[in-house]
């Protein structure tokens, strides 16, 4: 698979029953289906995006836009699509959007144990700035809080 086969599109609700299928395979915790509809719909800070592959979507990313920073809500790539390159174009399209908005910073929290995700942020020029401790409701994991601060 190429990255030029990848094409990121603004996350509508006819998307949402594809993203809530990764949203299961990918999280402990799922967001409900009812929550992206309402991103996608009704929060006006709000930013999603999906990454198709034909007429498939591989998988999609979110954040919120406050002032100038944008924080990341959710990034996640269907199983069958990871390795890919979808986690870099979804991260790029994000960092993107969130300029276009008018951020100067972008932040998120990452699993402790996520130490893909964790790459992938640094890739990018993302940096840890702190912990959360017990930040995952499922099992008490520490989140760490990564920021990039040259959008």
């Amino acid at each position: 698979m190429m990255k030029e086969n990848i094409r990121i599109v603004p996350m509508t609700k006819e998307h949402v029953d594809s993203v809530i299928e990764i949203e299961e395979l990918s999280f402990s915790i799922p967001w409900a289906k009812e929550a992206f509809e309402m991103e996608v719909t009704m929060n006006k800070c709000a930013t999603y995006i999906v990454a198709m592959i034909d007429d498939v979507v591989a998988g999609y990313g979110g954040f919120w836009a406050i002032l100038d920073e944008a924080h990341i809500t959710n990034i996640a790539v269907h199983p069958d699509y990871r390795g890919i390159g979808v986690g870099n174009a979804l991260l790029e399209g994000l960092i993107e959007a969130a300029r276009k908005r008018g951020a100067t910073s972008m932040t998120l929290e990452v699993r402790a144990s996520n130490e893909i995700a964790q790459n992938l942020y640094r890739k990018y020029g993302f940096k840890a700035y702190g912990r959360r401790k017990g930040y995952y409701q499922d099992n008490g994991e520490d989140a760490i809080i990564m920021w990039k601060y040259d959008l």
